[in-house]
């Protein structure tokens, strides 16, 4: 940490690199017999590897920025781009706050994506933006061609068109949009790192405020929410709804050219790699069951009293970037004390922890 002369430090901040679609999969399509999506699936995750690398070598720790409340009247500061199927950022600027649709769809789906997250921490959170202080929000679609993935690259969105045949375009979910934001939301926050359990609840994190901001957008309560992250991104014929399942980890899909959902939903199924960054994107179905399981709990909006523990504990200072599950379960529990005493939030907390193996005690 460094100061700037005064008495505020200087926050440093990690730049990150997080794909949507977790390199399994890609591992997956990249030994298929059909060249041409082997193919597609293999540049994908050459490029995403070698980000995704780079994010960690280059990760640092730091103090949580603390953001002051958001001023009712805020408003974003959008901006989408068409990369033109290239790979040189942010590209052509095509649609900026405040402009009429265009005929690009993944134009207008990208700027409506955007708007529906910062509503969501704005909100029901107090939170101006990604980094609680106004950031512009940016997005470039069509990258590339064929590319099988969105990720957050420290500084903008970034979309694929998807390949055609296992994937549609990325702009089509919501909560893929919101997911990818809230890895910046961590950044700015926790800055959680990017490997092993720490990295995880990384994943898990955005994985629940990605849920939370579709349900938001669509009115949804906890018992209407379907749960899914990334449902729509899948081609019809490929066997599946979705790339993650929060209410039913491992179910997600099963097809002969994705594989089956490795995703567990307990700490008994835990799953011991170095691959994905020592399983980030699969163990992260242990936390994000937790998660469902006391939204279901609670029922009425999740965006309410379960999401805003989990926002409290993302944002409130105490949880280190190395944190593992243990951990962050210990704090949802201080965090749902300091907010609703010694009510059901608490027990419901503590009980869906339980459920999934993870000790608060």
């Amino acid at each position: 940490m460094t100061t700037n002369g005064g008495s505020e430090p200087v926050i440093r901040r990690t730049p990150v690199f997080c794909g949507i679609v977790p390199p399994h999969i890609l591992d997956q399509l990249a030994r298929h017999e059909d060249g041409a999506l082997a193919d597609s699936a293999l540049r994908t995750l050459q490029h995403d590897s070698a980000a995704r690398t780079r994010r960690r070598v280059t990760a640092v720790r730091t103090l949580t920025a603390v953001a002051a409340p958001a001023a009712p009247d805020s408003a974003p500061r959008r901006t989408v781009y068409d990369a033109g199927h290239g790979t040189d950022l942010p590209g052509t600027k095509v649609r900026e706050e405040g402009s009429e649709p265009g005929q690009d769809a993944s134009v207008n789906r990208a700027y409506a994506g955007l708007g529906a997250t910062f509503d969501l921490y704005l909100k029901a959170y107090e939170r101006d933006s990604v980094d609680g202080n106004g950031l512009a929000l940016d997005a470039s679609v069509h990258y590339d061609r064929d590319y099988d993935n969105a990720f957050w690259n420290g500084e903008q969105m970034v979309f694929g068109d998807g390949d055609g045949e296992i994937f549609t375009d990325f702009t089509s979910s919501v909560d893929v949009i919101g997911h990818e934001l809230t890895h910046g939301v961590t950044q700015y926050t926790a800055n959680l790192e990017y490997y092993g359990q720490s990295g995880a609840l990384n994943e898990s994190v955005s994985d629940v405020f990605g849920s939370l901001i579709k349900q938001y957008s669509l009115g949804q309560s906890a018992d209407q929410a379907d749960w899914l992250i990334g449902e729509g991104l899948l081609a019809p014929g490929v066997r599946g709804v979705a790339l993650r399942s929060m209410k039913a980890p491992g179910t997600a899909y099963d097809d002969p050219r994705l594989g089956k959902d490795p995703q567990p939903a307990t700490m008994a199924e835990y799953v011991r790699t170095s691959r994905d960054n020592g399983g980030v994107h699969i163990n992260s179905g242990i936390p994000n069951h937790a998660f469902y399981l006391l939204a279901a709990a609670l029922g009425g909006n999740a965006w309410e009293r379960a999401g805003l523990i989990w926002y409290d504990v993302l944002t409130g200072g105490e949880l280190r970037s190395d944190a593992r599950f243990t951990d962050f379960a210990k704090l949802t529990v201080t965090a749902a004390r300091a907010r609703f005493k010694e009510g059901e939030e608490t027990e419901a907390v503590l009980k869906a922890w339980a459920q999934v193996g993870v000790q608060t005690g």
